[in-house]
């Protein structure tokens, strides 16, 4: 969901209730993995990237932008990424290197986030950048399942797939760095604006 406009504290709101059903198609998603059910999980995958995109347009054309939503919207993507991985690598799908790269991207920056907010700044805004990685990290992993299919749908879903994976990883990365940039001037403009104000 954007920041760019004033958040509410609204709990119950259509957007919020979208977000929570993403949670919740993560534990089936995995399930569906672990047994082999690829049609099924590859169903899952696709509502769960096009549910992505229709709470964040909800929110803002019902004005139902919350901070709840704020928080819940990345979670729940941050996680179905995280539980896919785990699950194509461990199928195979997916190789362990893949995993590595984006875990530790939302490492470094689950860490920055907890320094800002022990700091008392709130969440940095998100950047067009990180959303169309995600889009793409997202899209991408309904295509490498479907690449185990036999050619020629297999093949076509395999070369698709990895395209958008790598475009996913580097604007993933991308907005990571801008990320941890935009903190560090935020953390910095402050340092100095209170050692401009004790000096006086």
């Amino acid at each position: 969901m954007g920041q760019d406009v004033e958040a509410s504290s609204r709990v119950l709101t259509v957007p919020n209730a979208i977000s929570l059903a993403r949670l919740l198609m993560v534990p089936v998603f995995a399930w569906l993995v672990a047994q082999g059910h690829d049609a099924w999980a590859l169903a899952v995958l696709l509502l769960s990237g096009a549910s992505d995109w229709l709470d964040g347009v909800l929110a803002r054309r019902m004005h139902q932008v919350t901070r709840l939503g704020q928080m819940l919207d990345p979670a729940a993507d941050r996680l179905f990424i995280l539980v896919t991985l785990v699950g194509l690598a461990w199928r195979g799908v997916v190789p362990l290197w893949l995993v590595a790269v984006l875990v530790v991207r939302d490492v470094v920056l689950a860490a920055m986030l907890f320094a800002l907010a022990r700091s008392g700044y709130p969440p940095l805004r998100v950047h067009l950048a990180g959303k169309a990685g995600t889009f793409a990290i997202m899209y991408a992993f309904p295509l490498l399942l479907l690449s185990e299919w036999p050619a020629p749908v297999g093949v076509v879903a395999g070369v698709l797939g990895w395209a958008c994976a790598l475009w996913g990883v580097a604007l993933y990365w991308f907005a990571g760095v801008l990320y941890l940039t935009q903190a560090a001037s935020v953390m910095r403009r402050d340092t100095r604006a209170a050692r401009t104000v004790g000096s006086t």
